[in-house]
């Protein structure tokens, strides 16, 4: 595996995990996540999964399906400090060439800045009613 990147700022990873969750990419996928063995990755629906190992083995299941999603995001918030960074947004998620969308997640994404720059340590994610959402105004990466 290549060198990994460095970060420069929250929103450099966050950028980078959405792009290869639409390519379906694992490697540049794992690439933003800390190898710590305390990283935390829930997907809708999913069991918490902890750990750099457990973690990767959930991306590689959910890629190698082969679908490509194509993702918008909603109504993000964030708190940021000079170690640490939480997002709170909706996914608005779709299927690649497939005009209906599927029903929005809510997710939260936790960033820490270490000596080789910012990586994502937690990332949850929760299906949630389309009407709980609102008139939330549309961020798009």
């Amino acid at each position: 595996m290549s060198k990994k990147p460095i970060f420069t700022s929250p929103q450099e990873v966050e950028f980078a995990f959405y792009e290869a969750l639409e390519r379906g990419d694992l490697d540049t996928m794992m690439a933003v996540w800390s190898e710590d063995d305390e990283i935390v990755c829930v997907h809708p629906g999913g069991p918490r999964l902890t750990g750099y190992s457990l973690v990767r083995e959930g991306w590689r299941h959910i890629f190698e399906g082969g679908t490509r999603l194509k993702v918008q995001l909603l109504a993000l918030s964030t708190v940021h400090g000079p170690f640490a960074a939480v997002h709170s947004l909706v996914e608005q998620l779709g299927v690649v060439g497939e005009k209906q969308l599927a029903a929005p997640v809510v997710a939260t994404n936790v960033y820490t800045r270490g000596a080789f720059g910012w990586r994502m340590i937690v990332h949850h994610a929760s299906p949630v009613p389309p009407s709980s959402i609102g008139d939330a105004p549309h961020i798009l990466h």
